[in-house]
């Protein structure tokens, strides 16, 4: 379980070997952190090598007495029936004024880039990105989203300078309560 947390850190961490002369990446406005919290079904991602063969892969988060969220993702690896994965991070809000840029905390004492791209005004779907555009996560409050939807967060995740052919979608069971 260390090696496959320290082989996750080493792959956050680890320079991005594309183009580093994209413009700034966008983030959300302000995000209300209470009630960013609770879980979020990951509905495609580019993925790190952990998540390769995730299914039901949701993130749930939760705020702490200190100011930090408490984040857990967890997935079936394999599929729908395969072993049930959990990891543990803590996230230390940076820009305070937007709530949207955050440093995860996996392993002490790496930190790795975590941003809040896009964020629905009635927070039903998110996008987290990474300035160096190596990993990208769309999120939901659901385990479905319409193809309208799905299709239009794509677009946020293209113009932010992404290459979306390294997008993958997440199998969710119907059942929402597997995790």
């Amino acid at each position: 379980m260390r090696l496959l947390t320290a082989c996750l850190i080493v792959s956050l961490l680890l320079p991005g070997c594309g183009d580093t002369t994209h413009k700034p990446l966008p983030t959300a406005q302000r995000i209300e952190l209470p009630r960013f919290m609770g879980d979020w079904y990951v509905i495609a991602s580019i993925p790190t090598f952990l998540e390769r063969c995730a299914y039901d892969a949701m993130e749930s988060y939760r705020l702490n007495r200190n100011g930090a969220v408490e984040a857990t993702f967890s997935f079936r690896e394999g599929g729908f029936n395969g072993a049930l994965r959990r990891y543990h991070s803590v996230a230390y809000i940076r820009d305070k004024k937007s709530n949207a840029v955050w440093e995860m905390q996996f392993l002490w004492p790496f930190k790795s880039d975590y941003r809040v791209m896009y964020l629905a005004s009635d927070y039903s779907a998110t996008i987290v990105g990474r300035v160096r555009r190596d990993y990208v996560w769309i999120m939901a409050r659901s385990p479905r989203i319409s193809d309208r939807v799905y299709e239009r967060l794509v677009r946020i995740v293209a113009d932010a300078g992404y290459d979306t052919e390294k997008l993958q979608r997440i199998q969710q069971r119907i059942v929402e309560s597997t995790l």
